[in-house]
């Protein structure tokens, strides 16, 4: 089968065009900390779902001999496609000190792979005021297009403590439901709910 049978394959079985989320992300946070211990910033891991990649390969016209392989030259290419932030864009992760939004710095891509059918990311933010000893981090998109799950998990260095809490998905989805039933089946405008569905991590080090 032609990569672009599968895509359109794939395209057909997906839920209908007004169901959320679309794009579906593995996230893996890693806490980077200075000599005093310090957080001073957080290097995140993206894997996107099959496919995602596949159409952005497709689009890009990459692995044209369709082995699930890629050269080094093609990831060369790869490299930073998901980098081009658009101005206001928060890059889907929002960082507080438990009282006041914390500013991260513009992405430090890192890597980027093609593992598994799944393209991999890694890219790293910088606390823009400096190191804190206590850090809340939340990864969403507010328009649930794309859904952030911490499949990697949350990794800090030893001697910091990590507690996440899960949010809630049965209320969350009764808040969508109430807020899409007077709304025609594909809003132009999605509710801003993304937040519902997100989990809150709070890391703590030094």
């Amino acid at each position: 089968m032609s990569r672009l049978c599968a895509i359109c394959l794939l395209m057909l079985c997906a839920p209908a065009a007004g169901a959320h989320p679309h794009i579906f992300v593995d996230t893996a946070l890693r806490l980077v900390t200075d000599e005093a211990g310090q957080i001073t910033g957080v290097e995140v891991s993206w894997t996107y779902d099959e496919l995602y990649s596949l159409l952005v390969l497709e689009d890009m016209e990459l692995d044209d001999d369709y082995d699930g392989v890629l050269t080094e030259a093609e990831l060369k290419t790869l490299h930073g496609f998901d980098m081009n932030w658009v101005a206001g864009f928060a890059g889907d992760l929002y960082a507080s000190d438990g009282a006041d939004d914390l500013a991260l710095g513009p992405p430090q891509p890192r890597d980027t792979a093609f593992e598994d059918g799944k393209i991999v990311t890694r890219h790293y933010r910088a606390l823009e005021a400096g190191p804190v000893p206590t850090i809340t981090l939340r990864a969403y998109d507010p328009t649930f297009y794309t859904a952030y799950d911490l499949t990697g998990g949350v990794h800090a260095p030893e001697g910091c403590n990590v507690a996440i809490d899960r949010p809630d998905l049965d209320a969350a989805y009764a808040v969508v439901e109430e807020k899409l039933k007077d709304l025609p089946p594909d809003p132009d405008d999605y509710p801003a709910v993304g937040d519902l569905f997100a989990d809150t991590v709070r890391v703590t080090c030094g």
